[in-house]
């Protein structure tokens, strides 16, 4: 970090103003150059190969972003036919050839309009001049990196030339920010980054976007401002949401890494469903600040194309915070070397990994399943070869339920007793009828008796009534802005998109706030139970990791109604994570065939399953009649989740450089090859 300051203090040294006239005009105001020298290819490119090619002067950095912009410009298109506009109803198109990921790009009005981006791609719709010289814009900051380059021989820090996108979730003071809405802000442009933003920009890292995603990071395929966006393997399917233009725009190499926002499913299922690697970290270690509506199982976790490239990302802005106070129980749990060199292994000996075949049932699911479950059984195999201890039930057997029963009950205790009311009655006025505690003890010291339906899926959940409200209105607050002030106003103010196939974004604003209290109670004591009682299970089975499907389903097409819960799966699984475990997805092969779910008017539509609530995640179930159809021939990407303990980046770090090194799953989508 001190020669990222060194560098900063040499651009203040130069003056902004006098880098604005001088290299920062010369990299925007003339036509677009050669991205790179003939033996430099940037698609696929690693963080290492970039920089040793800048340094081996087989391209610029001012180039490595050109090249990015050329790949954009050819395929970050609209990606659907939209008959009545942008916000109205929307059909697919095969092998469309573009996929939308991409809503804003970082370049002053006279690059953009030079590069052919039209004026919704600007940094911001509310400053059209756009001529503040603190507020460079992508090439201009590649060229002051050329620059320092050539004045000390030196990279400007460990992320010199890495282009980034990020989810518009995120704050970027020179960039608009509004998580995907078409919102009336005064100012669309926020007062300052937020804080691991400043972090990424001293480290070298070079902003060139804002990611499209579901507005408001909920589980529609597109944004009110950005629209509908595509899955580079099949432009017919989505991408994963929310954080989709994360994943989609490293898959295509649009940028070199991007950063995504996951609560429930968000960095790893985008990144699975785009064959890349994404690492959604413990809880307490990546600050929130900055961010729209964060809430209490909220990451900030990177996507790449590979293991070690996520590790240098984390590298740079993993760390106590104080505008968040989460973050300091990361104080002292630093690891004693940097992510990177856990990120290099070849053997995995000595590591004892489980298998969660709770999460891998062909008899409880469907047949859409069975292939992702064949896919992940053979990387468990991998796995064993590569020295692990693999700890693995078998088909049909599971980890951990055993270990549940004995502990959940009282860990959980009254969120416990509200799942199951005939085992403990209350009145009309919601007292206890009986001693519920002498049933909890007796569950205790004799776990037969306590219902079978407990299991990992099953676990549960809790809600944190006003949270998404309080969370919003508190960021609305200190953003300042003249016009918008609250969740309210983000109701009324607003442009929406009105299409039956996806559920209403101002619905779910209007949802949002209702809640005239701000209660995390539950949510706190289901946190700490399922901590405590998940790695009390991993010790008594002395396991340093767990692996299992990152998704139960491949990606489904944009449009198609929410999948049936079978046995409580839901799309992505999100349940440990979403409880502060650290977890990364990674490339573990590719399907043959698929099954989708199409509308049937004479099916009844399936009722909520109460006894679900923590397995699976993602989708937005609508009470409506569905039938699955199949198998269709498709090549789609398949992820395995590697979990580990709080803080246990290293250890997963370890396990998926060895497994990606070994196996080598991650393929560039087909129809988004080079550029001519």
């Amino acid at each position: 970090m001190n020669q990222s300051l060194r560098a900063l203090r040499f651009f203040r040294r130069l003056g902004l103003a006098a880098v604005a006239g001088g290299l920062i005009g010369l990299a925007s105001g003339l036509a677009p150059a050669p991205a790179a020298a003939a033996s430099f290819q940037l698609e696929e490119a690693t963080i290492a190969q970039i920089q040793d090619a800048i340094l081996n002067k087989q391209v610029t950095t001012v180039g490595v972003v050109e090249a990015y912009l050329k790949r954009i410009k050819a395929y970050n298109g609209t990606c659907v036919k939209q008959p009545d506009g942008l916000l109205k109803t929307i059909e697919t198109i095969p092998h469309a050839g573009q996929i939308n990921a991409l809503s804003t790009l970082n370049l002053r009005p006279a690059a953009r309009k030079k590069w052919g981006f039209d004026e919704r791609k600007a940094r911001s719709m509310t400053d059209g001049t756009d001529a503040d010289p603190k507020m460079p814009d992508a090439l201009e900051v590649a060229a002051q990196e050329d620059a320092y380059l050539a004045k000390t021989g030196k990279l400007i820090g460990p992320l010199h030339g890495v282009v980034m996108a990020f989810k518009d979730q995120y704050d970027t003071f020179d960039m608009r920010s509004t998580s995907g809405a078409d919102a009336f802000y005064a100012n669309d442009r926020p007062p300052e980054d937020a804080t691991f933003i400043k972090r990424l920009r001293a480290a070298g890292a070079i902003i060139l976007a804002k990611a499209n995603l579901a507005e408001y990071a909920d589980g529609v395929p597109r944004s009110s401002f950005g629209g509908t966006f595509c899955n580079p393997y099949d432009t017919e399917r989505n991408p994963n949401v929310s954080s989709a233009g994360s994943g989609s725009s490293v898959a295509a190499n649009m940028v070199t890494c991007a950063i995504a926002e996951e609560t429930g499913s968000s960095v790893r299922g985008p990144a699975e469903a785009n064959n890349a690697v994404g690492l959604a970290p413990t809880q307490e270690l990546i600050s929130r600040d900055g961010m729209i509506q964060y809430g209490m199982n909220t990451r900030v976790g990177p996507i790449c194309r590979n293991v070690e490239d996520v590790a240098k990302i984390l590298d740079v802005y993993a760390g106590y915070d104080p505008k968040d106070p989460l973050t300091v129980f990361s104080v002292g749990r630093m690891p004693p070397k940097h992510y990177p060199e856990y990120a290099r292994e070849k053997s995995l000996s000595g590591i004892r990994i489980g298998v969660v075949r709770e999460y891998m049932s062909k008899k409880l699911f469907t047949p859409a399943d069975y292939q992702t479950i064949d896919i992940v059984s053979a990387a468990a195999d991998d796995l064993r070869k590569l020295g692990a201890d693999v700890v693995d039930p078998g088909p049909e057997g599971a980890l951990f339920t055993g270990c549940l029963r004995k502990y959940v009950p009282a860990a959980e205790n009254k969120l416990f007793t509200k799942r199951f009311p005939d085992l403990f009655p209350v009145d009309k006025d919601g007292k206890p009828v009986g001693d519920h505690v002498a049933t909890l003890l007796d569950m205790t010291m004799d776990p037969s008796k306590v219902p079978d339906v407990l299991n990992l899926r099953t676990f549960g959940s809790a809600q944190a009534v006003g949270e998404a409200k309080y969370e919003l209105d508190v960021y609305l607050r200190k953003r300042g802005d003249s016009n918008i002030h609250s969740n309210t106003d983000l109701v009324n103010k607003a442009n929406y998109f009105e299409d039956p196939k996806f559920a209403s974004q101002k619905t779910a604003r209007e949802n949002a706030d209702k809640p005239m209290v701000y209660d995390t109670a539950d949510r706190m004591l289901h946190r700490f139970a399922v901590q405590q009682v998940i790695l009390q299970c991993m010790q008594e089975q002395n396991l340093d990791a767990l692996v299992y499907p990152t998704s139960a389903l491949p990606p489904a097409k944009i449009g198609a109604p929410s999948t049936p819960q079978a046995a409580c799966r839901g799309g992505v699984w999100s349940f440990l994570g979403g409880q502060g475990f650290p977890a990364m997805t990674v490339p573990a092969g590719f399907t043959t065939e698929v099954y989708d779910w199409v509308r049937d008017s004479s099916v009844e539509p399936a009722k909520p399953n109460p006894e679900c609530g923590g397995g699976g995640g993602g989708g937005n179930a609508k009470p409506e009649g569905v039938r699955m159809t199949g198998p269709i021939p498709a090549k789609l990407p398949v992820g395995m989740d590697i979990v580990g303990r709080p803080f246990g980046e290293p250890v997963i770090f370890k396990i998926a450089s060895a497994y990606t090194a070994a196996t080598k799953h991650r393929m560039a989508p087909p129809d988004f090859g080079p550029v001519p």
